[in-house]
C-alpha cells in the first residue's frame, strides 16, 4: 500500500493519535513481531514484508522499547510502491530525491515529532547500561573512518564494502543484493549548536542540523544505480535545500532509504542500538529475538513450571522470565562453563529468585515425570557442539523431554536444517518412506518453506519429524513449524503438545 506524500497523522502525533512506524525483524520472525505490536501496542494498519513490519500506534519511546521480537525501530516518513526503472539515470535520481526532499517546513515538523521520541533517549543515554556499548561502537567507527575522512572533498560518499548491521545484529544478504551502507559527508558554512546546548536549531528558516544518509538498494534499481550514487544525490540535495551539514561519526539525524522491487521506504531510526540488544544479558548466546519467539509459543501462564534441559547461557530462560515473571523456571546443562555463564546472566538480570540451575544430562534428567508445564530448548548444533553429531541421540533426548512434560503441556524446540534432515532420515529407516502430512492433517504434501509475513502464524509440518515422534513418542502431537534465520544458517522452531496416551481416556 502506497503511503501519501504527506501524512498528517505523522506530523500531529500525540498520545491520542497514532504515529506511523516500521521495525526490522529477522527473516521468519515477521509474523511474531506483527502479533506482538498488535498485542503490546494496540497497533493498527499492520503490514508485513520480508524483514520489516509497518504499523501505526499511539506509542512513546518507552512503549516502543518494550518490543522483544524486533531489531531496529524507525519513524516512517515515506512508503511508496517501487520506483519505475527507466533508461534515464537522471530521471530516476530525480524521482528518488523527491521521496526525501521537501520544503524546510516539512522537515521542521518531522524533526519536531522525531525529537519528542528520540530526545528521550538522548537525555537518558549517559545513565543507560547501553551507553558503554554505544561509546565503544562510536570509537570503533571513528577509527575505521579516520583515513577516509582525510580524503573527503566537500561532498563525498563513504561506502562500507561489507554488510554492516547494528551492534551484533545478524542477517542474511540474498544473492545479488547490494547491502552497502552509504553515508554522505558535507561541509557547509552554517553554524550548528552543540548537542544539549538548547539553542534553536533553525537559522533563517532552515534547520542547522547534522545528518547521515544510509542507503540500501536491491533488485532492478540496483542494476541501474548504486547505493553510493543514490546517497550522494540525496545528500547534496539536503545540503542545498535545508542547509544541513553532514556528520559521518555522530550525526543528529540518520536518514534511512531502502529501495527494492517491493517498496520504496524512507525512515529515521529512533534508537542508537537495536531493540535486540538486551541490557540484562551479560553474555550473549542464542539471538534474543529468536529466544523470545520460542517462549511466546510455549503458552506460559502464572504459576507454570518451565524447563530448558539444554539451557546453555540461559537466553531462553532470561527472555521468558522477563516477559512472564509469574512462572518458575529451571535450566539444566551438562557443561560447567555454560552453567557458569548462565549463572552470570541470571545474576546480572536480577532473576536469581526466578530461575534455578542444575547440572544434568538431557538424556537422564533427575526430575520427576510429568512435572513441567512447558519445555523450551535450542538443540545444540554447529561445529563446537559435538553432542548432536550422532543422530541416534535424538530419540533419547526427545523421550526424556516427553517424560518430564505433563499431559497438555507444550514442547518448543529449535532445530537446524541438518538435525531436521537427520530426524527425517530416522523415520525412513524406522518404517520406510514416510508420507508428508500438511498442517491441517489432510495428508497432502507440505514441503518446508519460509513462513508467510501477512501477520498470521504460518504452520508447516514435515512427515519425517512427525513420523519419528509418532512411532517413538506417541503422546507428542506436532502443532506447527516456523522457519527462521539465524544469520548465516536457517533453523526451524517446532511446537508439540503432549496428549494422553491411547487408551487412557
Amino acid at each position: 500500500e502506497e503511503a501519501p506524500p504527506h501524512n498528517p497523522r505523522l506530523l500531529k502525533m500525540s498520545s491520542a493519535q497514532p504515529g506511523r512506524f516500521f521495525c526490522t525483524a529477522g527473516r521468519g520472525l515477521e509474523p511474531f513481531l506483527a502479533r506482538e505490536v498488535r498485542a503490546r501496542l494496540g497497533a493498527t494498519e499492520v503490514d508485513c514484508v520480508s524483514g520489516k513490519v509497518f504499523f501505526s500506534a499511539a506509542a512513546g519511546p518507552d512503549e516502543l522499547r518494550k518490543l522483544r521480537c524486533g531489531e531496529r525501530m524507525f519513524l516512517l516518513l515515506k512508503k511508496h510502491s517501487p520506483l519505475l526503472v527507466s533508461g534515464s539515470r537522471g530521471k530516476m535520481l530525480h524521482e528518488i530525491k523527491s521521496l526525501v526532499i521537501q520544503e524546510p517546513k516539512y522537515w521542521l515538523d518531522i524533526i519536531s515529532v522525531w525529537t519528542k521520541l528520540h530526545g528521550h533517549e538522548r537525555k537518558t543515554d549517559d545513565a543507560s547500561p547501553e551507553n558503554a556499548l554505544a561509546q565503544k561502537r562510536k570509537s570503533e567507527e571513528e577509527t575505521n573512518t579516520a583515513s577516509k575522512r582525510q580524503k573527503m572533498e566537500q561532498v563525498r560518499a563513504v561506502v562500507s564494502e561489507e554488510h554492516q548491521v547494528e551492534a551484533g545484529e545478524r542477517c542474511v544478504v540474498p544473492e545479488g543484493m547490494s547491502s552497502q551502507e552509504c553515508w554522505i559527508e558535507s561541509k557547509t558554512n552554517s553554524e550548528f549548536p552543540s548537542k544539549g546546548s538548547g539553542e534553536n536549531p533553525t537559522v533563517n528558516g532552515k534547520l542547522s542540523f547534522s545528518f547521515r544518509v544510509s542507503c540500501r538498494c536491491s533488485g532492478a534499481i540496483a542494476k541501474i544505480l548504486t547505493s553510493q550514487e543514490i546517497g550522494r544525490a540525496i545528500g547534496i540535495a539536503l545540503v542545498k535545500q535545508c542547509g544541513w551539514r553532514a556528520d559521518l561519526r555522530d550525526p543528529d539525524l540518520e536518514i534511512f532509504v531502502h529501495l527494492n522491487d517491493i517498496y520504496s521506504v524512507v525512515g529515521i531510526p529512533l534508537f542508537r542500538l537495536p531493540l535486540a540488544n538486551r541490557e540484562y544479558i551479560k553474555t550473549a548466546g542464542l539471538r534474543s529475538t529468536v529466544a523470545w519467539a520460542m517462549a511466546s509459543l510455549a503458552e506460559i501462564s502464572a504459576g507454570a513450571l518451565v524447563l530448558d534441559p539444554m539451557c546453555g547461557l540461559g537466553t531462553i530462560l532470561l527472555e521468558a522470565a522477563k516477559e512472564w515473571p509469574e512462572a518458575c523456571y529451571w535450566g539444566a546443562d551438562i557443561s560447567d562453563s555454560q552453567l557458569e555463564g548462565a549463572d552470570g546472566n541470571i545474576k546480572a538480570a536480577g532473576l536469581v529468585d526466578k530461575i534455578e540451575l542444575l547440572k544434568a544430562s538431557v538424556k537422564a534428567l533427575p526430575l520427576p515425570s510429568e512435572s513441567f508445564d512447558s519445555i523450551i530448548s535450542d538443540i545444540p548444533f554447529g561445529k563446537k557442539f559435538k553432542i548432536m553429531n550422532d543422530a541416534q541421540l535424538l530419540p533419547h533426548i526427545l523421550q526424556e523431554m516427553e517424560r518430564v512434560l505433563r499431559v497438555g503441556g507444550t514442547l518448543v524446540l529449535l532445530l537446524s536444517q541438518e538435525l531436521r534432515r537427520r530426524v527425517d532420515g530416522l523415520a525412513r529407516r524406522a518404517g520406510g518412506d514416510s508420507t508428508e502430512v500438511s498442517a491441517d492433517g489432510d495428508g497432502a504434501a507440505a514441503p518446508a518453506q519460509a513462513p508467510s509475513v501477512n501477520g498470521n502464524f504460518s504452520f508447516l509440518a514435515r512427515g519425517g519429524a512427525e513420523s519419528v515422534l509418532g512411532r517413538h513418542f506417541g503422546s507428542l502431537v506436532p502443532e506447527g513449524v516456523h522457519a527462521v534465520s539465524l544469520g548465516k544458517t536457517d533453523a526451524f522452531i517446532h511446537k508439540y503438545r503432549k496428549v494422553p496416551p491411547p487408551g487412557s481416556w
